[in-house]
């Protein structure tokens, strides 16, 4: 059984760092392109670690949008053959089956979405699992309850732009990294 403490933390919930990048604001009609997952520990010193990263590229859904403005922007090329990228489907089960064992492992009852403007990144994990539908008790996070670290990075630091918190908060901070799934949510 892992950290009971997790469990106790957050009513039940365990937080889980997600981070997405897609084509897009429309959920429903633009195309999810990255999403990563950072699951976290309770270390012997109280502090959150990571405890494991687990993501990966998605193909576009058929049909999906794509605006040329948010790929000019996140630099990423849905076509590219070295992304390496995987069907929504096998993206989400893998990293849904691996927060679900977390889930369990911790002795909590559903994970709870961490990231920066997490609205976002919640709704295009949704309708991501509602087009190759994923069942409600298989959809590991609160439905809509979410931490975001935008506005804790406000209160803590007066910061709300990741890039700026990051800094604030006295760790190094990457642009040329930045706009990745992994980076971000790591």
């Amino acid at each position: 059984m892992g950290d009971p403490r997790i469990a106790a933390r957050f009513r039940g919930f365990l937080p889980v760092i997600v981070d997405v990048e897609t084509a897009g604001f429309n959920a429903q009609t633009d195309a999810l392109l990255e999403i990563a997952a950072v699951t976290l520990e309770v270390a012997p010193d109280n502090q959150w670690t990571r405890s494991r990263t687990v993501a990966h590229h998605v193909q576009p859904f058929p049909g999906a949008n794509l605006e040329r403005r948010a790929l000019e922007f996140n630099k990423i090329d849905p076509y590219h053959p070295f992304r390496l990228a995987v069907t929504e489907d096998k993206a989400l089960r893998e990293i849904f089956a691996v927060i679900r064992q977390q889930v369990e492992e911790h002795g909590c009852t559903r994970a709870i979405l961490v990231g920066h403007n997490p609205t976002f990144d919640l709704s295009f994990v949704k309708a991501a699992a509602a087009r190759v539908k994923i069942k409600d008790r298989e959809f590991p996070f609160h439905n809509f309850s979410t931490f975001d670290t935008a506005a804790l990075a406000g209160l803590a630091y007066g910061q709300t732009v990741l890039a700026r918190a990051v800094r604030a908060a006295g760790f190094e901070w990457d642009p040329e990294a930045a706009h990745s799934a992994i980076y971000d949510a790591e």
